[in-house]
């Protein structure tokens, strides 16, 4: 049984009636498959495994609350083994610290949550901070009169997964700015070992300076300038200003100017060189840049029209994260940029794409979508992979791993071009259902050829131009990554 096939199956459940009703000591089913649902391989035999699942009669499938048929905990847990040397570093207490520095400020782990509706409110944010989360970039503060529309959320999917992009037209806050410098100020007392950003949107000059100083006073530890809005239509405000370098400079330096606590600017993907503003942000005085925020996108299904009328809004979610991430290298590769701060964000659901940010360049990562999916209980696995990780790697603190992965970026120029690799078919996992074929034939190079009888596919070597595209579109993983070989030439 494919494990990772079967989590997807799982609800996710509030309050997991399967663990609940499971009568093992120190096992948690539901916290097991969310270990395997967010990219845990070697984390999930902590809380399921063969030696403490072997014998039960499985109560917790019993309970199991499902669309067709209960999970099959069971046979999950008969294929997991504990971790020994993760059990060991828990157990020990000698997991990797993740403790950080953010532009001078100490934070616990470098996972914020993005400035949205999952940081708005004192209620949510306290909730967020019990569960480990290190920061917050709270929803951006205005002076703007804020008046939202319904429905304002709409998602796009594929083959039956949901939330692979997601489009908002969440705005700011709807509260007064005293309203939410007082959530600020109460918050930094009960939690002052928690870092707290507040996001800020002028509409003149005096409002980014009076803001600024109002974050300061409420005792922020930093500021988030909000230059990339993509809702924010007026001139001078969201994403027209991002858009705009010199505009760009001049409000970082007034903001800048105001206060003695660090400022941020968050960068809109709006726009083909993200660097240019980025710069002049660093030129305004800027200690560290944000990036990304929503795309401008549109959504063309009924259910989101807004009494019967549509409009461009924010596209998020898993989806956009090739895009971040690009914007991300942009700018860590401009010799301008590259010793400069940067939060990254943009698709963050498990440790691998919180890490991958970080090897990247970035200090600090922020996300927002996959919590309105999931919960802010996903900070588990972040935590959990990403130590678990350096604790194989043999890294002690994050630092060490900061930026590793840039070296492997070049220009396409600097591409080897005199060797490929060929896909190897493993006939054993096949199930024969030709996806592969399909794909070759009519989008890759027909270098498959289909045994219809015995159904199987079959690899035409010499035509084979390691494109890789049939191993992408196998339903079962029966085709890997064969050896790298140098291409013959005539």
């Amino acid at each position: 049984m494919d494990i990772h096939f079967e989590s997807t199956r799982c609800l996710l459940c509030h309050q997991a009636p399967c663990s609940a009703a499971c009568i093992v000591e120190g096992a948690d089913p539901a916290r097991g498959i969310r270990a395997i649902r967010f990219e845990n391989d070697h984390c999930n035999g902590l809380f399921i495994n063969e030696e403490t699942c072997g014998g039960c009669d499985a109560p917790c499938e019993k309970a199991c609350l499902h669309n067709d048929f209960p999970i099959r905990i069971k046979k999950i847990a008969e294929s997991l083994k504990a971790p020994v040397a993760l059990t060991g570093a828990i157990r020990d207490n000698a997991l990797p610290s993740l403790e950080i520095e953010f532009c001078g400020i100490k934070c616990e782990n470098p996972f914020f949550l993005g400035s949205s509706v999952v940081a708005s409110g004192y209620d949510m944010i306290a909730d967020a901070f019990r569960a480990g989360w290190a920061g917050v970039a709270y929803k951006t503060i205005t002076f703007s009169d804020i008046r939202e529309v319904s429905p304002r959320f709409d998602q796009v999917g594929k083959e039956g997964t949901p939330f692979i992009g997601f489009r908002n037209m969440e705005q700011l806050s709807v509260n007064t700015p005293e309203e939410d410098f007082a959530i600020l100020a109460r918050l930094k007392k009960e939690f002052p070992t928690k870092v707290l950003i507040a996001s800020i949107m002028g509409s003149d000059e005096s409002e980014w300076k009076r803001l600024a100083r109002m974050a300061q006073e409420a005792g922020c530890d930093m500021i988030e300038c909000n230059f990339s809005c993509p809702h924010m239509a007026a001139k001078g405000r969201g994403s027209d200003v991002g858009q705009n370098p010199d505009l760009v400079e001049h409000l970082t330096r007034i903001v800048k100017n105001e206060v003695t606590i660090p400022v941020i600017a968050k960068m809109t993907p709006n726009i083909t060189h993200i660097e240019d503003p980025a710069i002049a942000a660093v030129n305004g005085g800027a200690d560290a840049i944000a990036a990304i925020n929503t795309i401008k996108s549109i959504t063309m299904k009924r259910r989101s029209e807004i009494a019967g009328k549509a409009t461009l809004s924010g596209y998020s979610g898993k989806a956009v994260k090739p895009i971040a991430q690009r914007f991300i290298l942009d700018m860590r590769k401009d010799p301008h940029l590259k010793d400069v701060p940067l939060s990254g964000m943009g698709g963050v659901e498990s440790w691998r794409d919180a890490l991958q940010y970080i090897v990247l360049g970035c200090s600090n990562v922020q996300v927002v979508t996959s919590v309105m999916q999931y919960g802010y209980r996903i900070i588990d696995d972040i935590i959990l992979g990403i130590q678990d990780w350096m604790l194989r790697k043999g890294h002690k603190t994050l630092e060490e791993v900061r930026g590793i992965a840039l070296e492997k970026f070049v220009g396409t120029d600097s591409l080897d071009r005199g060797t490929f690799v060929m896909p190897v078919f493993d006939h054993g996992k096949c199930i024969g259902c030709g996806r592969c074929y399909i794909s070759c034939s009519d989008g890759g190079h027909r270098a498959i050829r289909f045994d219809a009888v015995g159904r199987r596919p079959q690899l035409i070597g010499p035509k084979c131009v390691g494109c890789h595209l049939c191993l992408l579109v196998c339903p079962v993983g029966a085709i890997q990554a064969g050896n790298r070989i140098k291409v013959k030439t005539i």
